[in-house]
Order: C-alpha cells, then structure tokens, then sequence
C-alpha cells in the first residue's frame, strides 16, 4: 500500500479546486487527505506575512492522517507557494523571521517523517517583493534538494511561452517576477525553471497549466496526477 499523501494548496487556494487532484490519487490507492484551508486563512499571510497560520494547519493534517492510517511516514505534495512552504516544514531552523511570531511555535522538523515531497509549479525563486523575505528563509537554510532522506520531485508545466504582447501580458510579467525575464516556457504562473530545484527529480509536462481550467489539463487532471504519482510509490 502506498503512503499516506497530504496535499497542501496553492497561495489563495482553498482545499476544494483540490477535489479532483485527491479523487485521482484515490484510484491510484494512495490514501490521501487535503490541508482544508479556506481562501481567508490566507488573508494574515498577505504582503509577505510569515506563513504560521498554513503552517500549523499543514502539521495538523499531517499528523491527522498519520493517526488515521496507523503510518510513521507521508508523502507531501505541494502546488504553487504550498511547495516552498513545504520546505519550511521539513526544516530544522526555526522559522521566526517575522517579528509577530516570536514566542510562537515556529519549528517542526518534519524531514524524518515524510518519504517524498513532490512540489508542482512551484515558484522555488522569486524576484517579487512580498516573497523574498520567506524565500529567503527557505532558500538560505534549505537549498535545492536538501535533505537526502527526502526524495524531491519537482513538477513544472510546459503550456505558454510569454510574450511581450497584449494577449500575453499577464504570463510575461507572471515569469518576470519570478525569474527576471519573460520571454520562457511555463505553466502560465511559474516558468519551468523556476520550478525546478537543483539535486531534485525535475519532471516538465506538456501543455498542463498551472490552475483548474475548464477542458484543459492542469496538475491536478487525472492524466497529469498519473504522470507524477508515480513517484509516491
């Protein structure tokens, strides 16, 4: 039997677009449960805000589903800014670069409890603002595929080239905040090389882009989620 798998949202994102993703590792056996977060339990992170509130949830979950199943180890699985966040959790620095979480829990030290940790278009660089405070941390004290005992899987979308155009503009700016030029592949979010860590099992789909859309493939799409499930078992 496959481990237990944890899903944490995407920045923004509630638990429920993440339905479709869960019913599709489901059929593949892999017992599964999403961080239930709701779209306001983001609102205290806003303007680069420390991310304790996700966190904590995050933890819950994790040791919700471990009680559940009777497992001593879980697969993580990350979409967008749920996957640096992810590494946070796994750390073993506390995470108290925000002055209003002093004397607050601020350290888990998941890494011996979770197998895999698979991030799918995850932004693991950045060049806006409001992240580089929390990108930081991560990136500091935890680069690329940092613990041996956890298998890193990083997941980028091939969908949309950016353009400097109108019908383009948003993606080409998305990429350029991120990586410093907007003329790349991606997801329509997060260009594929920012996506990718350095020492991880680096994957780049076709035409999955980076959010649920109507009659499009996107992460969580049932052919997708086979592509990289793979790697949970």
């Amino acid at each position: 039997m496959s481990l237990p798998t944890v899903i944490l949202p995407g920045y923004l994102a509630g638990a429920v677009p993440y339905r479709e993703m869960e019913q599709a590792l489901q059929q593949l056996d892999i017992p599964v449960k999403t961080v239930p977060l709701k779209r306001g339990d983001w609102f205290p992170t806003l303007g680069g805000r420390s991310m304790l509130p996700i966190l904590t949830q995050l933890d819950q979950t994790v040791k919700s589903l471990m009680q559940e199943t009777g497992s001593d180890r879980v697969n993580l699985v990350g979409h967008s800014a749920g996957g640096w966040i992810c590494r946070i959790y796994l750390g073993e620095i506390p995470y108290d670069v925000h002055p209003g979480d002093q004397g607050k829990p601020c350290l888990w030290q998941a890494h011996p409890q979770v197998t895999t940790l698979v991030t799918l278009g995850t932004p693991h660089v950045s060049q806006e603002r409001w992240t580089k405070r929390n990108l930081d941390f991560v990136k500091q004290h935890y680069p690329g595929a940092f613990y041996p005992s956890v298998k890193y899987v990083c997941v980028a979308g091939k969908a949309i080239y950016g353009k400097r155009d109108w019908a383009n503009w948003f993606v080409y700016s998305s990429y350029e905040l991120t990586c410093g030029k907007g003329d790349c592949w991606g997801d329509g979010i997060t260009p594929i090389e920012s996506a990718h860590l350095a020492g991880a099992d680096n994957l780049t789909l076709e035409n999955v882009l980076h959010s649920p859309h109507p009659s499009k493939l996107w992460y969580g799409s049932p052919e997708v989620v086979k592509a990289w499930a793979t790697h949970l078992t």
